[in-house]
């Protein structure tokens, strides 16, 4: 079963990263929402950072301020996921050049897009 974080992950369900909490589960992936103070998400134990996730990520999907991205890339260089995908709004050309200068595999496109196309992983 692929695993994935989802950063940026909201308990509101008219939000982009909840539907992704969802798509990604309905698609028989392991969900991890990551979120600073939820315990859970969609039904899904969320954790406060990628350090708690308690096993390999495949991705790490992206749904927060490319700034933020940026101060988390050492902590998502630190899970090693095999890609790290950036989400419309979560994407700048900065963060992808650092993102790939630290050996990260990276996709800048809609993760929801991705879902019903087939299966994300192909992309990497």
């Amino acid at each position: 079963m692929p695993s994935v974080a989802i950063v940026g992950a909201s308990p509101d369900p008219s939000r982009y990263s909840h539907q992704a909490v969802l798509r990604f589960a309905a698609k028989g992936w392991q969900v991890w929402p990551v979120h600073p103070s939820a315990s859970e998400i969609a039904g899904h134990a969320a954790v406060s950072n990628l350090e708690q996730v308690p096993q390999p990520l495949d991705l790490v999907c992206m749904y927060v301020n490319p700034s933020i991205g940026l101060k988390l890339l050492p902590e998502i260089v630190a899970v090693h996921p095999r890609g790290l995908w950036l989400n419309p709004g979560a994407d700048a050309p900065e963060l992808i050049a650092a993102a790939k200068a630290q050996g990260l595999t990276v996709v800048a496109a809609c993760a929801l897009v991705a879902l019903q196309l087939g299966d994300p992983l192909s992309q990497l």
